[in-house]
């Protein structure tokens, strides 16, 4: 542990990942640094966290940082990110000219994994990959319709057919693959019901919803 991120509303800590003689700066979000919340079960955001990652590789646009769950992590288990260097000054609303296309990846996923708090600041530009990647995913995945975001620029567009192709695949990976047996490792069942079901429904409508 190098020190405590600032400003995370829950235990974030910056740390230094070690293995083989390769160090990886990363966010370690312990599971007992979780505030209580009234409508998501307690002790799990970390997961959800790591829900997220998974998500993103399966449709592969990779806008999630790489995150997996550390079960021996300095205080206890929990959910470890690459972190990712960045020029805290930019955000969404500084960084979506031009990057319209990426996104929109941004906004399916936010409708997939019905992200409660997609907020400007969790949009980064990678220095290293010159790439917009998204943190914060602790507030994910819940049974109920919970949608909040700052991506309302397009609203009632019709879905790209190349991004319903990938929710397409990773919908019948998610009820019939491997897929589904790790998200069911992250999940409830009735949080992984509600995810199929809203992958449904987007590839029904096919388009963003306002």
């Amino acid at each position: 542990v190098v020190g405590r991120m600032r400003y995370s509303s829950n235990g974030a800590f910056f740390v230094r990942a070690c293995a083989d003689g390769v160090e990886v700066p990363a966010v370690y979000k312990p599971r007992r640094g979780e505030r209580p919340l009234w409508d998501f079960p307690d002790g799990t955001l970390y997961r959800r966290e790591v829900a997220a990652c998974v998500l993103s590789d399966a449709l592969g646009w990779g806008v999630v940082p790489v995150t997996v769950v550390r079960p021996d992590g300095p205080f206890g288990e929990g959910a470890l990110q690459r972190f990712v260097d960045h020029d805290p000054e930019e955000h969404y609303f500084t960084l979506l000219d031009g990057r319209e296309d990426r996104f929109r990846q941004f906004a399916v996923l936010d409708i997939l994994a019905n992200n409660t708090d997609r907020k400007g600041g969790h949009c980064l530009r990678d220095r290293d990959a010159d790439e917009v990647v998204g943190i914060d995913h602790g507030l994910t995945f819940h049974p109920v319709p919970k949608l909040r975001t700052v991506i309302w620029d397009f609203a009632d567009e019709p879905v790209p057919d190349a991004l319903l192709e990938d929710v397409r695949r990773v919908a019948h990976e998610a009820e019939h693959g491997s897929l589904g047996d790790v998200l069911a490792g992250l999940l409830s069942p009735m949080e992984l019901a509600a995810f199929g079901l809203r992958a449904a429904e987007l590839l029904n409508d096919a388009h963003i919803p306002a």
